[in-house]
């Protein structure tokens, strides 16, 4: 069918979808139950498709000052789509942005992509526990299993390429390695995905995590805060003092013990709360983390962790604004080559430095004695310091570091492939090279002070791009030639 009402057209997709999962939830059930079902059980999820002959756009003044919402040129563009009752919001913008930059109908229908039956159950369903071996086995035979060839990362990554006679494609990832990662975030974090919020925050350090956790807790207590619930791993829901019985939110009893990256959400109705993540340590957790919550396509994300500071003029607790990053983390070099620069971006640049000087109320010289401004490097191999050769030593200092982690790199360059703005505020916790290694009980009480001084900054510096307007922050920096028109 074809639209020119954004809210028809999702209408009509949540319609199908709805369909298909209802039809596998139903089938599934028999087969659970025992029944021998007929044949192949198969649904598709529905797709969205644009045609222009021209690459001249009808925008409007809003949505030209848009990095997105608009395809490359002329030609057949689509993608397929998943979770409209997640997605509504995100779907009626990019449908509108379409619509007003092309002036052409919008078609909607079912594809022929199947839906994989595991990504049919409700967040609840646990019915595949009850399975003997044989039937689970038997599951391939009946319904369509997740088909890793339809999930991969060659859209962002730069390297797809259509067959002839193919639709382009119209947004970064298609609705299987969508509803993959929706997976892996309850897995990995212990919330559903409907708490996630716009705007994120990394951290590889519990401290965080605990003053967030009392953050939330009071902004619930405060009824002129802007943020309506707080949600922890679970979905352990506390509502603000001002929410009824009756606009409650469902929340679940704490979970027996924390999930591996547990993530916190300090929720606004809109969506553009701040969710808070505890990555743990190293590039690989990093890299897990962010390729699955880059498919909620958020406005920012920023790392707020512990370093260790490479010049000796630093102390401990001061911060360190990324400008820079050299890669040693190799987790991303097949997705992303060295060779492609990851640039600071103003945005995020400059609401961190106004962030810092807001919280600490430090300006000028003052300013400059606490933070620094300069390349961080990360590293997969936290025990550096111990090879022979002084290899890396001898590159960070080429390379003019003056902090490194293992982690921020790793963040900063899958925002960059994935078009997600991201920014870096990092903590010296030591400095190796100058005989302040990180021993226990070494933090004094000027560095613990650090620990909520950091969060506020890193909260107010994503208030501040909040309050700035979205339209300010999806940089044209992080878009290649040729483009997918969905944010």
């Amino acid at each position: 069918m074809r639209f020119t009402d954004p809210a028809a057209a999702l209408a009509q997709a949540r319609l199908i979808y709805d369909n298909s999962i209802g039809h596998l939830r139903q089938a599934m059930q028999r087969y659970v139950a025992g029944d021998d079902l007929p044949g192949h059980v198969r649904a598709c999820y529905p797709f969205v498709r644009v045609q222009t002959d021209t690459a001249r756009r009808n925008a409007s003044k809003e949505s030209a000052r848009l990095s997105y919402g608009f395809v490359a040129g002329a030609g057949r563009f689509e993608t397929t789509l998943t979770r409209p009752d997640l997605y509504a919001r995100y779907y009626l913008e990019q449908f509108t942005l379409l619509l007003d930059n092309h002036g052409v109908e919008l078609e909607v229908g079912t594809s022929n992509q199947p839906i994989p039956v595991h990504f049919s159950f409700a967040e609840s369903d646990h019915v595949e526990g009850s399975l003997s071996q044989q039937r689970r086995q038997l599951m391939r035979d009946v319904f369509d299993l997740p088909d890793l060839a339809a999930m991969d990362d060659g859209i962002a990554n730069g390297t797809h390429e259509s067959h002839p006679g193919e639709a382009q494609p119209l947004a970064l990832f298609t609705a299987p390695r969508v509803d993959y990662s929706l997976q892996r975030l309850r897995h990995y974090t212990g919330t559903a995905p409907e708490h996630f919020q716009n705007f994120v925050l990394f951290t590889n350090y519990q401290f965080y995590i605990d003053e967030f956790i009392a953050l939330g807790h009071a902004a619930m207590q405060d009824a002129a805060s802007d943020y309506v619930a707080f949600v922890e791993p679970g979905n352990v829901v506390t509502e603000k003092i001002t929410v009824t019985a009756s606009e409650a939110r469902q929340s679940m009893p704490p979970p027996p013990r924390l999930p591996q990256m547990p993530a916190y959400h300090l929720v606004r109705p809109d969506g553009s709360g701040i969710t808070m993540v505890n990555i743990g340590v190293g590039p690989a957790n990093a890299k897990t983390i962010t390729d699955h919550i880059a498919v909620l396509r958020p406005h920012a994300w920023i790392m707020l962790g512990h370093c260790a500071g490479l010049r000796s003029s630093q102390q401990l607790g001061d911060y360190v604004l990324a400008h820079g990053y050299v890669r040693e983390d190799h987790v991303l070099d097949e997705e992303l080559p060295l060779w492609v620069p990851i640039p600071a971006l103003a945005e995020i640049q400059v609401a961190l430095a106004s962030a810092v000087t807001q919280v600490t109320q430090l300006e000028g010289p003052e300013l400059k004695r606490i933070m620094r401004t300069g390349t961080v490097a990360s590293t997969d191999n936290r025990n550096w310091e111990l090879l022979p050769d002084n290899g890396p030593q001898r590159r960070f200092s080429q390379s003019r570091a003056v902090a490194l982690d293992m982690e921020s790199a790793t963040i900063a360059a899958n925002g960059f492939r994935f078009r997600v703005p991201y920014g870096t505020l990092l903590c010296v916790s030591d400095k190796p090279l100058h005989g302040e290694i990180k021993l226990p009980g070494m933090a004094n009480h000027f560095y613990r002070e650090r620990v909520d001084q950091h969060l506020r900054i890193g909260i107010r510096a994503l208030e501040l791009l909040r309050e700035q307007g979205i339209d300010q922050l999806h940089s044209r920096k992080l878009r290649s030639f040729a483009e997918v028109a969905f944010q």
